[in-house]
Parts: structure tokens; C-alpha cells; sequence
């Protein structure tokens, strides 16, 4: 986590880094009790990977299989039940999703990586209808394809691109959208 603590040391103090694995139940909740108390305004959730790249139709890693489930689906569930005493009303928790999950995405492969990110976002849509009641909003994003390690340098966006619009999109975000898979630029995606 060099770049995170470079970007924390040059912050004064307004960010802070803090280790969890979304992997590990124990280790998200020793994570979460380390950055204190204080309640939470936005909880955003990133976890990813990429899963198996080769085509998965006539055979399948289901180590790996298992590992993107319990990443990009059990994980961000352990981060929300991890921080969720100290959200209330108003607080917002948004997920980041992919395009990849939406059963409208037109490309086959990535079976896994699909596979998890559309379970997150229909698990994320009953959590936003049980939290509805506390005031507490969710969100599904899709980041756009952004020029990083996944996407490379031919992708559509800059990080910071999607960072901004992702900022101004949560901002934005309203109760009554609760549960709502939208894409970077704030446009609802079809799924």
C-alpha cells in the first residue's frame, strides 16, 4: 500500500490508512474497529477480481470460482456488517459493480467474475430494501472502463475520470434510489 500511505502522509491528516481483507471476517472487523467510532457518511465497497480469463464452458477453476464469490460477494457484505453500527441515516454504502453483471452485457467468458458481480448487485438491491426503514442508502456503480491494471490503456476513461463522476453520482444519490445500479457518468444502467 505504498501509493495509499504516500497519498495518507501528504493528506494533513485527512486520510488514513487502515488494513482489512475482505477475504476474512476477523480481519475486516479488526479493520473496521481500528478507524474508531465516529458514524459513517459514504462506505464505499471495491472489492474485485478478475477470476479466470481462459474460457470456463467445458471446465472450471473452482478454487478460483469460490475465491470471486467470497471476494466480490461475501466481502462486501462483511464490510457492511462490519460498519454498519455506525451508519444511520443519510449514511450511503456504494458498491462497486461492473457492467459485466448486467444480464444486458452482450459478451460471453468471465464466468466467475460475472457470476459474483450479478450477485452482489441483486444482494445489494435486498439490503437496500432492509435498510430503507433506518434511512441508510445503497448503491450499485459501474466504474466505467477505466485505463488501469483490469481495463488497460486502451479503456475508455482515465482513473480520474471515473473517480469524479463517481464522487458527484454518490453525492447526488437519494433515498428513493436506494438499491439502484447506476453507471459512473450517473446514468441508471440497465441490468
Amino acid at each position: 500500500a505504498d501509493a495509499l500511505n504516500a497519498l495518507a502522509a501528504g493528506s494533513g491528516g485527512k486520510v488514513s490508512v487502515h488494513a482489512g481483507d475482505v477475504a476474512d471476517d476477523a480481519s475486516i472487523r479488526a479493520g473496521a474497529a481500528s478507524t474508531g467510532s465516529e458514524p459513517i457518511d459514504i462506505l464505499y465497497t471495491v472489492a474485485g477480481m478478475t477470476g479466470t480469463i481462459e474460457p470456463e464452458l467445458e471446465r472450471a477453476d473452482w478454487a478460483v470460482f469460490d475465491e470471486a464469490i467470497n471476494i466480490m460477494v461475501k466481502g462486501p457484505l462483511r464490510v457492511l456488517h462490519a460498519f454498519l453500527p455506525r451508519l444511520g441515516e443519510g449514511s450511503k454504502v456504494i458498491n462497486f459493480s461492473s457492467q459485466l453483471a448486467a444480464s444486458t452485457w452482450p459478451y460471453g467468458g468471465f464466468y466467475a467474475y460475472v457470476a459474483a458481480k450479478a450477485a452482489l448487485n441483486r444482494m445489494m438491491r435486498s439490503v437496500a430494501i432492509d435498510l430503507k426503514d433506518r434511512g441508510i442508502i445503497i448503491g450499485l456503480i459501474h466504474p466505467g472502463y477505466v485505463q488501469t491494471d483490469m481495463g488497460g490503456p486502451n479503456a475508455e476513461i482515465t482513473p480520474t475520470e471515473s473517480a469524479s463522476g463517481i464522487r458527484k453520482v454518490t453525492a447526488d444519490w437519494t433515498l428513493e434510489h436506494s438499491g439502484d445500479f447506476k453507471k459512473w457518468n450517473g446514468e441508471n444502467h440497465a441490468w
